[in-house]
């Protein structure tokens, strides 16, 4: 089965301090990807001050109005303020059976959530989980370690797995955890195991750091040069993975997205558990 994916941090829909409404945009801008699973961070579930400074603002979440008729939708809530919340979300093209979102803010000053979201799709029951880690080295250790904490306890040991989203791990440290623990495989890494040294999956990590995986550099958005966001898979064969750089990508966010092409490697069978 054939399966295409996006990862997204999509800055609230908003420019630099609010002041431009560029929801809409992105709304234009991810349907035009024509993706079946769409991993989202920092996405507006409410914003009265928006809302009101806007005329054009959605009157649902975002999570909601980027969904449509054409997605079904899960929504983690992540940070709560006097006048909204944000958090991850997932678009899917086929039904959410569940989802449950993880608590793993590692301080008072930020929070942040790990939403898993389990997609039932030919027979198959594929686990994903939308990742916005925090900004400090040690925050982003523990967060890690209680997604893989998260994922052995939750899911089928041979259940397919996605892991999605802003990782914030700019010096690249964290894989290593991630494929001793639940055998899984970062989409850039595998490109780097056909195309060694390629220069544009190397970032600014490269000059501070000796030789090891290098992820695909998406951020910030005018100059991608920092390798922040991540797409991890288990269960799959990688087709084709790109960043997704230029018009409009470079205008909507301080990120730019990724996209891969995936296809299900085990078969239906062996995968109906949750």
């Amino acid at each position: 089965m054939k399966l295409r994916i996006a990862t997204y941090n999509m800055h609230k829909g908003v420019s630099a301090f609010g002041r431009q409404a560029r929801i809409h945009g992105m709304k234009e801008a991810i349907a035009s990807l024509n993706a079946d699973l769409v991993f989202l961070q920092e996405v507006q579930g409410q914003h009265d001050i928006h809302a009101k400074r806007h005329p054009s603002w959605p009157v649902t979440g975002q999570h909601e109005f980027l969904a449509g008729d054409s997605h079904h939708v899960a929504y983690g809530m992540n940070a709560v303020y006097e006048h909204g919340h944000h958090g991850n979300a997932l678009l899917s093209r086929y039904p959410i059976n569940s989802h449950v979102n993880h608590d793993v803010s590692d301080h008072a000053y930020e929070q942040r959530g790990i939403l898993h979201a389990v997609v039932h799709m030919a027979g198959a029951n594929v686990h994903c989980f939308v990742i916005h880690l925090g900004l400090f080295a040690a925050s982003r250790r523990r967060q890690v370690q209680a997604l893989i904490d998260t994922i052995i306890r939750d899911t089928p040991a041979n259940a397919p797995l996605i892991i999605a989203g802003d990782f914030n791990d700019w010096n690249q440290r964290l894989s290593a955890s991630l494929y001793q623990h639940l055998g899984v495989v970062e989409a850039f890494d595998l490109i780097g195991k056909q195309q060694p040294g390629s220069f544009f999956r190397r970032g600014l990590g490269d000059i501070f750091l000796p030789p090891r995986m290098m992820h695909a550099r998406t951020f910030p958005a005018g100059f991608p040069c920092l390798s922040l966001d991540r797409v991890y898979i288990r269960g799959f064969q990688l087709e084709e993975v790109s960043v997704l750089k230029g018009a409009p990508w470079n205008t909507l966010s301080d990120h730019v997205p990724i996209m891969a092409n995936l296809e299900l490697l085990l078969p239906p069978s062996t995968l109906s558990d949750t």
